[in-house]
């Protein structure tokens, strides 16, 4: 009966009726983006848009078009029955989520479920929801990376105990880390615009086979938006977006647009935020508080009494993020793409500086860095065909340039230093794979080379008298990778997989050593090295709800110029000088882990690691023809260098619980415990420095039609005195104090509630009440207490 009225409702109407079609996910009535729909022969073919809906016209009246998308189970229906349905199609979530797709773990699309490595998925929707301020807040949402900051325009990932130039960024599959990352907490991460992230996935563990250098304790991949070709008459798509918070009176406006057509798309993307001092909370150690700050009366420096000493002055500061891509299509073979990144900062101060002290008083009056700029110029070429060495093909060349300063004044003196370093890095990727019946291959190369420019200056602030300085890093050096790797995916049943893979690097390092400020016994810095790594792994899946997962690989880290050739106040009283002699360090690396899924309503995933580093650089105290102690602007310093030193030792447990208590109701709990030791110099052991306190959140999560509520919570555990490094120790500055006199990292936790609306099919509306207890806390390692009791609102229109 069905049927005939379908077929009576289009012979009346015809292809008026029911011409476009809503796809909403049963049980909770959510519209569904990127949903592939086509019929059986695959010759007609469309996809939803971000409101779900789609033009059905293509299609012939009784045809059998079929419904796809990641992660709801498939749907076959005719269009007669779409039209009859009032042009509403409901799909099934697909609840165990093994179908998930991970692009990064190989740079081609795989099913997670045949990916031995852990990854974290982060998806559009839930960017949109969780409303970041930068990508470091992005990644801290997900309950899964841990994030330091020293200064609000800052925020520095752990993974795993390991951070800095341990870990590696790629944007669009280009790799972000530079001759000049440091070993030190970096701020690089915020660069990346969160506003234009499409998604963005987290490797967890080493993956040196596919990435090379820096990536021992993990991988973060950002995706930025990406141009949609259209084959309808709307053509012009995008979103406006404004963000208001009160904790640090952020103002941030956001704009992207698509122009599509069928073979060229064209993306545009600026994102612009202004934000202010940063308030802390009202309950917590009063060691966080701000009681004084440094200012100039009269052109002489002074203590400023703070009238509310929970807001941290100063912290504020401005960016300002663009986006331009173009994509042509010319086939179903062939992809070119262009995509240029810009990212500026205004100055921003390095508030964790600030309120240091020496001999009870503030010991700087100034401590800023300059606008750290960021440019990437990414041009891609992909290609399909089946042949007789590869069936997907990959070009990537990049350009990238990179600018940041360092300016700094003691208190009460007239010299400013300013240091400012220039990188250019290029990078050339080719990435192929190759399918053998179920198995597939995949195989590569990449070279990277990377100019360093650095200069310094100090200027008498009263007389403008300017004089040369010493440079951070030798002017003119250079860094290179070349690389080729592979790695097979041998699919030994529907049960069990296992993937293989090995790389070789080779390393060149050039840098020539400036001497007419220090008497150095070495004149330049030739470093020729490789390194092997490798690694398997394991999927067994013995039933259809339960997967096991094992991985043992290896890792590297090289020397860059910033382990070779940096000069730099380390902490006070010492400086770092350049040491020519460094050599890799290396990673070894075994995970274990499950996915455990229970009836229709519970996912438990829980994995283990333990990696052993080897050869570590870490700073140690160093002699320069047997001279401990070294003038350094003006003070006489103890004498410092990294070096291949130390071995360290880090392991823990990731858990995480999915309990579905109705298609519209669930419970998401993620937990991270990790625990480190590190060699030192008399052989005894401490606590590894970027080994983070136990962390996690807990968010209840109710979802239906055009409402989501989100109640969760974020938790950190205590570090008492003993389980800090020593490095840590003595940056008491940083800490509360316990009853012994001694720093310590207090557990903290936060209750928040965010609500998100769709207005209409164009406006949707998103608020937060953060921290709604308004606790005073510090994550560990950070200089910048975290925002007190903070009200975010924002309003989108796509169109």
């Amino acid at each position: 009966m069905r049927l005939i009225l379908s077929f009576l409702l289009f012979s009346i109407f015809g292809p008026a009726v029911a011409q476009e079609v809503v796809v909403l996910e049963k049980g909770t009535n959510i519209p569904l983006s990127y949903v592939a729909i086509f019929n059986k022969n695959k010759t007609v073919s469309t996809f939803t848009g971000s409101q779900g809906k789609a033009d059905l016209s293509k299609f012939s009246s009784r045809e059998v078009i079929i419904f796809r998308h990641i992660s709801h189970h498939e749907l076959t229906i005719t269009k007669a029955d779409v039209i009859a349905s009032g042009g509403r199609v409901f799909m099934t979530i697909d609840e165990s989520s093994l179908q998930e797709v991970v692009l990064s773990v190989s740079r081609f699309k795989q099913k997670k479920q045949g990916v031995p490595q852990k990854t974290v998925s982060i998806k559009p929707e839930d960017i949109v929801f969780s409303n970041p301020q930068t990508s470091a807040d992005l990644l801290q949402s997900t309950g899964k990376v841990f994030v330091q900051k020293s200064q609000l325009g800052g925020g520095s990932p752990m993974i795993r105990g390991f951070s800095a130039n341990r870990l590696l960024i790629t944007v669009d599959g280009v790799r972000m880390n530079n001759a000049i990352f440091r070993s030190g907490n970096l701020q690089n991460i915020i660069s990346i615009d969160p506003l234009a992230v499409n998604e963005a996935e987290v490797i967890m563990g080493p993956a040196s086979v596919i990435y090379g250098s820096d990536a021992i304790g993990g991988v973060m991949n950002f995706y930025t938006l990406k141009p949609v070709f259209s084959y309808q008459e709307k053509k012009i798509s995008g979103k406006i977006l404004s963000r208001y918070s009160t904790a640090n009176k952020e103002k941030t406006v956001h704009a992207d647009v698509n122009f599509g057509i069928e073979k060229w798309a064209f993306l545009s993307s600026i994102t612009y935020s202004d934000f202010d001092d940063l308030r802390m909370g009202s309950h917590g150690p009063e060691e966080y508080l701000r009681e004084e700050y440094a200012g100039t009366l009269n052109g002489q420096d002074v203590v400023i009494e703070n009238p509310n000493p929970q807001l941290q002055i100063p912290t504020g500061y401005e960016q300002i993020n663009l986006l331009q891509k173009i994509a042509y299509q010319p086939n179903d073979i062939w992809d070119f793409s262009l995509g240029a990144y810009y990212s500026t900062t205004s100055d921003f101060p390095r508030y964790d500086r600030l309120h240091q002290r020496r001999n009870g008083q503030l010991r700087f009056a100034e401590w800023f860095y300059g606008p750290q700029r960021w440019f990437l110029g990414n041009f891609q070429i992909a290609k399909k065909g089946i042949g007789i060495l590869y069936d997907k093909a990959k070009f990537t060349g990049a350009y990238q340039f990179f600018e940041e300063s360092r300016n700094e004044r003691n208190f009460g003196r007239e010299i400013k230093f300013t240091s400012k370093e220039m990188l250019d890095a290029w990078s050339i990727n080719l990435d192929f794979e190759k399918g053998f019946t179920k198995n597939k291959l995949f195989y590569g190369a990449e070279y990277v080379l990377n100019f360093v420019g650095s200069d310094a200056l100090g200027r008498n602030i009263n007389s403008n008298e300017i004089f040369d300085a010493p440079a951070r890093y030798p002017d003119g050096s250079s860094w290179q990778s070349l690389a080729i790797y592979t790695s097979f995916q041998w699919n030994a049943s529907e049960t069990l997989n296992m993937h293989f893979g090995a790389r070789y690097n080779a390393i060149l390092l050039r840098a020539d050593f400036e001497n007419s400020y220090y008497d150095f016994p070495f004149s330049n810095a030739n470093i020729n090295t490789g390194a092997l790594t490798g690694s398997v792994g394991i999927n067994w899946r013995p039933t259809p709800n339960v997967t096991w997962k094992a991985n043992l690989s290896s890792a590297f880290r090289a020397p860059n110029i910033d382990d070779v050739g940096k000069i730099f106040d380390s902490e006070p009283g010492s400086v770092v000088v350049p040491n020519p002699g460094l050599k890799p360090e290396y990673a070894y690396n075994a995970d274990f882990g499950f996915i455990w899924k229970i009836g229709e309503f519970l996912v438990i995933d829980a994995s283990s690691f333990y990696t052993i580093l080897e050869n570590a650089m870490v700073r140690r105290d160093f002699e320069l023809e047997g001279q401990r102690t070294i003038t350094y602007q003006g003070e006489e310093s103890n004498i410092q260098a990294i070096q291949n030193a130390a071995n360290a030792w880090v392991y823990g447990f990731e858990g995480g619980l999915e309990i579905r208590f109705s298609p519209a109701l669930k419970l998401l709990s993620q937990i991270t415990l990790t625990s480190g030791k590190e060699e030192l110099e008399n052989g005894d052991t401490a606590p590894l420095r970027h080994a983070a306190p136990l962390f996690g959140n807990t968010h209840l999560v109710w979802t239906f039609s055009k409402v989501k509520l989100d109640l969760y919570s974020e938790y950190n555990g205590k570090f008492d005195y003993e389980d800090l490094a020593p490095s840590e120790r003595e940056k008491a500055y940083l800490y509360a104090v316990d009853e012994n006199g001694n720093p310590y990292s207090p557990s903290w936790y936060t209750i928040n509630f965010t609500g998100q609306y769709e207005i209409n099919e164009n406006w949707k509306a998103t608020a937060s009440l953060e921290n709604i207890t308004d606790q005073r806390y510090r994550p560990y390692s950070s200089g910048i207490a975290a925002a007190g009791r903070n009200f975010i609102v924002a309003l989108s229109y796509s169109f």
